[in-house]
């Protein structure tokens, strides 16, 4: 395998170095980053595994590069991850140390752990050998929805794999600027965002924190790639929407080259929106921290609402059955499982784990479902466990219902669930956060609503008014603390 960061070997030294990284105001050159993350791997030698303090810095990144260069696992950690989640992760990975900026404060379950300081200014020459592709590059940590989290080891095999097929469908290249405020100890916001950009030899512009006006900021100035997730593209089309823009940002997102939603699916509403006020469609991706990416819509074919776009090169993507008989039909509803470069080798610790989330053959059991396209675009329904409802025989997938929902103008946001029910098995119910809180929507308004627009066994049984549903670092709806 040829270096996963060829760029920093080939500008190292370079006067004219680009820019690779920046936070604010903050950068770092491809020849300061060189240097910096050369002055930390020297001090990684024979580490084992480190720990990352993942903040939105430079100094993450050069941590992250660091252990790369050196051959060690980087373990990111989520800065906002409670004390006992923290210490599993810990007690799980067992980092010989733990990297973090100058003036972070760590918590006290790190205490015990030792503490190197990542200086983004420190210099050093040196290149490095390239690790075996199968040897792991990073442990992430899943989100633990059906117990502790459970470290995803990914080999540098599966970072290459994974960002090539994204240079092949988007025509990423050196000249990209990607622009981005998505967190950096998931794979979305690190491998993608940050590790995505340096392989290519391009550059990344950090927000730190997400803002319509930071993402037309940065679009204006150079910028030609936007990463999000839902919750950011739906902020985006409210800002778009409302009387204090000034036309900026519709301007910064027409003359985007790429706008890519990722993490969840980009609910319909938000996707006509933006395209209505700009004229440019939001692009989406599918994957998982085991798998890395699995479909992606390509950038020289016309975006399709509602799809993930096909299986991305060298990967094999099946739809199944509950007892793992293969679809014959893709229009059919059924769960994805993968196989290819871009999968994990496997959970830490937990061969048990591992066993159960492949089949025979190789294929990854992904919990997700969906349909297809005849030409292979694949329509996510939601997880298995959580957006699969079975209800008076029939199997339907939530999001088509939270999409109608969402075309109500008395709703704002929305979530739907299933929950038991004598007659019907489960019963659909609606979670809703209502444009206007003093006159929310009807249930039987919406139920309507829906089965108008799709068909009456669709439509919600219950409806349950929130001020805000319950979102992870990364905007996905916790649909488990609604009590699914």
């Amino acid at each position: 395998m040829t270096s996963l960061l060829p760029a920093l070997d080939e500008t190292s030294g370079r006067a004219d170095s680009p820019e690779a990284v920046r936070f604010g105001p903050h950068a770092l050159d491809y020849a300061g980053l060189a240097g910096a993350s050369a002055a930390l791997a020297a001090r990684l030698a024979g580490a084992g595994r480190v720990a990352v303090w993942a903040t939105p810095t430079a100094a993450t990144v050069v941590a992250v590069v660091a252990a790369l260069r050196a051959g060690v696992p980087a373990v990111p950690l989520n800065p906002r991850t409670g004390g006992r989640e923290l210490a599993h992760i810990l007690a799980d990975s067992t980092p010989s140390l733990v990297l973090a900026g100058a003036g972070d404060e760590l918590p006290d379950a790190l205490d015990g752990l030792e503490r190197l300081d990542v200086d983004p200014d420190a210099r050093a020459p040196g290149t490095f050998p390239e690790p075996p592709a199968e040897s792991p590059a990073l442990i992430v940590y899943t989100s633990g929805t059906t117990g502790p989290p459970k470290g995803a080891v990914l080999p540098r095999r599966a970072l290459a794999a994974s960002l090539d097929a994204l240079e092949d469908a988007w025509a990423w290249t050196a000249d990209d600027v990607l622009v981005h405020a998505l967190p950096l100890f998931h794979v979305h916001g690190l491998v993608l965002g940050v590790l995505g950009p340096l392989r290519r030899g391009g550059s990344v512009r950090h927000l730190g924190r997400f803002s319509p006006e930071g993402v037309a900021r940065e679009l204006l100035s150079g910028g030609t790639m936007l990463f999000g997730v839902p919750t950011m593209y739906h902020r985006l089309a409210g800002a778009l929407d409302g009387a204090e823009d000034s036309g900026e940002l519709r301007k910064a997102l027409a003359g985007a080259r790429l706008l890519v939603s990722g993490s969840a699916a980009l609910p319909l509403h938000d996707h006509e929106r933006i395209t209505a006020a700009t004229g440019r469609r939001v692009v989406e991706r599918y994957g998982m921290t085991e798998t890395l990416m699995n479909t992606g819509v390509r950038a020289d074919a016309a975006p399709r609402a509602g799809t993930v776009g096909p299986p991305l090169a060298g990967v094999e993507l099946r739809l199944v059955e509950e007892d793992g008989t293969v679809l014959e039909d893709p229009a059919s509803l059924g769960e994805i499982q993968v196989r290819g470069p871009n999968l994990f080798t496997g959970y830490l610790n937990r061969p048990d784990a591992t066993a159960a989330a492949f089949t025979e053959d190789g294929f990854f059991r992904t919990g997700d479902m969906a349909t297809a396209d005849p030409d292979g675009y694949v329509r996510i329904v939601g997880r298995r466990a959580t957006d699969l409802i079975k209800s008076g025989g029939y199997k339907i997938g939530a999001g088509e219902i939270e999409n109608a929902l969402l075309e109500h103008p008395g709703v704002r946001e929305v979530a739907v669930t299933g929950e038991p029910d004598p007659d019907l098995g489960e019963r659909i119910v609606a979670w809703v956060v209502p444009s206007d809180a003093g006159s929310p929507p009807g249930e039987r308004e919406l139920a309507d609503h829906v089965a108008e627009l799709l068909a009456p066994h669709k439509r919600p049984r219950v409806v349950r008014l929130l001020d805000a549903l319950p979102r992870n670092d990364l905007g996905k709806i916790m649909k488990r603390s609604l009590g699914v």
